[in-house]
């Protein structure tokens, strides 16, 4: 029965398993998981184009006052333009109708 039982020397050195090693896997893991998030987010909310540089993309931002802010995007060039809120008048040509949808869409129409 001796012979299928294999201990180590007396004299032999007791090997210690690492406690961290494990954390390694988890920070791995972590790093994956970012990566996906980051890549389902950009596809969900459509903002690829914001990282193309040949691009053009116009956003319109409303903070918690209601003051609106047009954000506009042109290549690698970003303009911020604030909207105030006041009327202004002078004299011009009518170039077309605006309408809003019930869905708060802007439609444009050209005379």
């Amino acid at each position: 029965m001796a012979r299928f039982l294999k201990l180590p020397p007396p004299n032999a050195p007791i090997e210690e398993d690492d406690p961290l090693a494990g954390v390694v896997n988890i920070f791995d893991v972590s790093v994956v998981f970012i990566v996906g998030l980051m890549i389902a987010l950009f596809s969900v909310y459509r903002i690829g184009d914001l990282i193309d540089p040949n691009s053009e993309v116009t956003l319109v931002k409303t903070n918690e006052d209601g003051v609106r802010e047009i954000i506009v995007k042109r290549g690698t060039e970003i303009e911020a333009y604030e909207l105030t809120g006041e009327t202004l008048g002078g004299d011009g040509e009518r170039l077309g109708t605006a309408y809003r949808l019930a869905d708060g869409q802007i439609v444009y129409v050209p005379d």
